[in-house]
């Protein structure tokens, strides 16, 4: 059953109202009306089980019946950083990285990315990459919302480096094994350095290591960029997460 997410502070006396494009995927996709259930979440890591009280095409109120904590989401707290790519491969990027499971997306600017858009584009693309986020977030029965943050420079990426227990920067050259890694005994926060089509130049490879991050290889073929997003996350949500 797909999960709803609850909007902001709607949820009030144990009622939620749905409206917009839930409602109408409610009545006119799904065809459910009153005294059907349905599964929610309040994108902060809570579920809830709800019955359909009264509905129409534009609002649908539902009772909660039930309320859990999620068993959905990662031990790890992972956060990825992806080079800038193209519009579609970005928004690519985001769908998958959600189905995987990180906790934040930071797009940045570096050596090889695609130029800066102007800042009405930026503001354009960073809606539709939350957006894809939430709808994504329904599908594979997630319960927190991916924290996604306006597009930063590498030497900001690099600065966050002490906030975390690991630090990897995915490169074609990095010679570590990932076996090395291992899962603490507290909820392990991971950063994970990917970098745009082309990859990272030397320079920054060692600006990163001297930060603190370890450079890991994905073996010895040669990945797209937005491929190596999605492998390196899951590679890490396998060795640290629940994968």
């Amino acid at each position: 059953m797909q999960k709803f997410l609850i909007p902001g502070d709607s949820l009030c006396e144990n009622r939620v109202i749905l409206d917009g494009s839930d409602a109408r995927h409610i009545t006119r996709v799904l065809r459910l009306s009153r005294g059907d259930h349905l599964s929610l979440t309040d994108g902060m890591g809570t579920d809830f089980s709800g019955r359909i009280t009264d509905c129409n095409r534009e609002q649908v109120t539902v009772e909660i019946m039930d309320t859990r904590l999620s068993q959905t989401e990662s031990p790890l707290l992972l956060t990825v950083c992806t080079g800038m790519l193209k519009y579609q491969k970005m928004d690519d990027v985001i769908q998958g990285l959600t189905q995987i499971g990180i906790t934040r997306w930071i797009p940045f600017f570096c050596e090889r990315s695609i130029p800066l858009p102007d800042a009405k584009a930026l503001d354009r693309r960073m809606e539709r990459w939350q957006t894809i986020a939430n709808e994504t977030i329904k599908q594979c029965q997630r319960s927190r919302v991916v924290e996604i943050s306006f597009p930063m420079t590498f030497d900001r990426i690099l600065a966050m480096a002490k906030d975390f227990d690991h630090c990897i920067a995915f490169w074609e050259q990095g010679g570590d094994s990932l076996s090395q890694l291992m899962p603490g005994k507290t909820r392990n926060q991971t950063l994970v350095l990917i970098g745009p089509e082309g990859g990272f130049s030397e320079s920054e490879i060692n600006r990163a290591s001297a930060s603190g991050f370890i450079p890991y290889s994905l073996g010895p073929r040669i990945l797209r960029a937005e491929t190596a997003s999605l492998c390196g996350a899951a590679l890490i949500q396998h060795r640290l997460g629940d994968m």
